[in-house]
């Protein structure tokens, strides 16, 4: 979630289009255990604290506010209501949150700039519908470890970035490429313009995945974990692939499918 504290620039100046870059790679983490361990990870670039100014002093939130100030990070304090519009979930920020700042945590159309990405033949990871917290977590865990380019996730549909989906993704959240779209489809249609294909996961006239050999770069989609794929989705697909199963197994949790799709070459 980016952080709503912008100036008021000309919107086609170089200056505020660095500024609102930057802004567009910032994650929200509320909650006070979640940012005192984010502020105790030396290796994360912490834009700012924000602090609700009805917080009792003394107990974690003294130690987020020394460890702030060890580390020249600014330390911002707001209403419960300021903060709420900050966080997005009063009932669990705790009166804190932090800004992150993540290179890879960018709009989808970053990625499409950069002419020279489906020519690596990179593969990417696209999720429709995936709203289990902790497979988001696990899934983002896989993508970020493999030779994949990163994952396409919807704002809608799926999972908010909550502290449940940094701890299951082991704080790797903050090391890959996340790309961000409103609409999946209105995305997925755009990488295939770029000369990305679009392979669904399925059990029926599917390819196995193990002789899947496609020439162009792909993005692979996976669905709900209940529903698979929505229609539309389906509809765009040019491929589709299965994982074989044995022992009268009908399917695999989609973190698991996600994490052979990622390392699958």
């Amino acid at each position: 979630m980016a952080s709503q504290d912008q100036p008021s620039q000309r919107t086609d100046s170089p200056e505020y289009l660095e500024r609102k870059a930057f802004f567009d790679q910032l994650i929200t983490v509320y909650g006070r255990k979640p940012v005192l361990e984010i502020l105790q990870d030396q290796s994360l670039k912490i834009f700012r604290v924000h602090l609700a100014d009805s917080n009792r002093s003394g107990g974690i939130i003294e130690e987020i506010k020394q460890l702030a100030k060890a580390r020249n990070i600014e330390i911002c304090l707001h209403s419960r209501a300021q903060l709420s519009r900050i966080s997005r979930n009063s009932k669990q920020d705790q009166g804190a949150a932090c800004d992150i700042h993540c290179p890879g945590y960018k709009p989808y159309q970053q990625a499409l700039k950069d002419s020279a990405l489906a020519a690596t033949g990179r593969s990417i990871i696209a999720l429709d519908g995936v709203t289990n917290p902790q497979n988001l977590g696990m899934i983002i865990r896989s993508v970020t470890a493999s030779p994949c380019y990163g994952l396409l996730l919807p704002s809608k549909g799926t999972a908010e970035i909550s502290p449940l989906v940094i701890k299951a993704s082991a704080g790797t959240l903050f090391k890959g490429n996340i790309l961000r779209c409103d609409s999946l489809l209105r995305a997925l249609e755009d990488f295939k313009q770029q000369g990305y294909e679009i392979c669904t996961l399925s059990s029926h006239q599917a390819t196995p995945i193990a002789k899947f050999s496609p020439e162009a770069p792909i993005i692979f989609v996976l669905g709900n974990e209940t529903e698979g794929v929505s229609r539309e989705i389906a509809a765009l697909s040019d491929h589709r692939v299965g994982i074989p199963m044995a022992n009268g197994v009908e399917s695999l949790n989609v973190a698991v499918t996600a994490a052979l799709i990622a390392f699958r070459g």
